[in-house]
């Protein structure tokens, strides 16, 4: 039956042995994995507590002041862009009675807790609690500021981590950068977000993102059409880091569907990348499409043990931008993304509730689904510590 065990019999390596099988004896993750509280609650403290996770791209807090807040493995957060252009998140919550300080996003000079008015400057520090504490013995403003959370960025996307001890993001991504160089995503700009609420688990969508069989069925009108699956070389690349990648051979855009006009391919390319699309998965959050005219992301923020936010955005050069016709040829990327994004969230849900059934049981790996396996693999290591 579809149950998870003990919880101290759930983190043993006995009880993966099926999925560390080589990818040809392999099955797949069993479903209480996906459905179960105590087990969601587990990765939360050994996945996502420990590791850098992506929390979206600086293009949404572009000038001093701005910031939005988000919750993150169960821990709300404040991002903002500071007076000196550093980009920094703390917990938002006061550090006199605990109160969010702030909610939604927005541009401000300041941070002011509704409760009692204690209020933060944009690097943290508290500079005014106006609660008499000038009676409180040893009470110092400089000890109470907002408490900071690791922060770094890649390519315009923003990393945090609550582990103080993690590696630096530079060695957790390892060789992506060099992998993903001829796309010089650092040059490329936002223009676009969207987001999904989604009733999934976090690792059905991962997984979806890297699921190339399903493009025949469930993208059968929209990808399968630019891109069918058994006609186009696909090849899963090696990796060093934390991420997972495959390119696919394709002559156009992975960011269009058929028939639609698109812009000039990025000037970085050269070579075998103006015939490839590549795209790498950091885990556990972040899926990126690297294709020869624009780069695109999906961001998954775990929510609950069977809810998602999805977070999607579409990125390009700026001097496509600036053209004069950007914004009717861009409509056809948009398109594509909100056509593709409502086929995957769709199945994605059915996915979920087909995984809650007390008949629900391990499946079988295709030879095809080897980055899964990878996934799967990578998800049981952190499991295990």
């Amino acid at each position: 039956m579809n149950v998870m065990p003990d919880s101290s019999i759930a983190v043993t390596p006995e009880m993966y042995n099926d999925v560390r099988q080589p990818l040809a004896k392999a099955q797949t993750l069993p479903p209480w994995t996906y459905t179960s509280e105590e087990f969601y609650h587990i990765e939360i403290e050994r996945i996502f507590r420990k590791v850098w996770n992506c929390i979206g791209r600086v293009e949404r807090i572009p000038d001093p002041g701005s910031y939005f807040t988000l919750d993150f493995a169960g821990v709300p957060l404040i991002v903002v862009r500071d007076n000196e252009n550093t980009v920094r998140a703390f917990a938002n919550s006061c550090r006199h009675r605990g109160t969010m300080v702030a909610s939604g996003e927005g541009q401000c000079r300041t941070f002011t807790c509704p409760y009692h008015s204690w209020t933060y400057d944009l690097q943290g520090r508290l500079i005014s609690a106006p609660t008499e504490m000038d009676k409180t013995e040893d009470f110092h403003l400089d000890n109470h500021g907002l408490v900071p959370i690791r922060l770094e960025t890649w390519a315009g996307f923003i990393f945090i981590t609550f582990n103080d001890s993690a590696e630096s993001l530079d060695t957790y991504l390892g060789d992506l950068p060099n992998l993903v160089a001829p796309y010089a995503l650092d040059q490329l700009v936002c223009v676009r977000r969207r987001f999904y609420d989604v009733a999934c688990n976090w690792k059905v969508y991962l997984e979806n993102t890297k699921d190339q069989l399903h493009v025949t069925s469930v993208h059968r009108t929209s990808l399968n059409r630019v891109a069918p699956p058994m006609k186009m070389n696909r090849q899963v690349q090696e990796t060093h880091g934390n991420y997972v990648s495959s390119f696919l051979e394709v002559p156009g855009s992975m960011a269009l569907l058929k028939g639609e006009e698109g812009f000039p391919k990025l000037p970085s390319l050269e070579g075998a990348a103006l015939q490839r699309t590549t795209t790498p998965v950091v885990l556990p959050t972040v899926y990126i499409g690297c294709t020869i005219d624009c780069a695109y992301y999906l961001r998954i923020q775990p929510v609950g043990v069977d809810r998602i936010v999805l977070e999607q955005g579409g990125m390009f050069p700026r001097e496509v931008i600036e053209r004069p016709d950007f914004g009717t040829r861009a409509k056809g990327y948009y398109k594509r993304w909100d056509t593709t994004a409502r086929e995957d969230n769709d199945v994605c849900e059915l996915q979920q509730r087909g995984l809650t059934s007390p008949f629900a049981c391990p499946g079988r790996f295709s030879h095809r689904e080897e980055i899964l396996h990878r996934i799967s693999n990578w998800i049981i290591d952190r499991i295990l510590e």
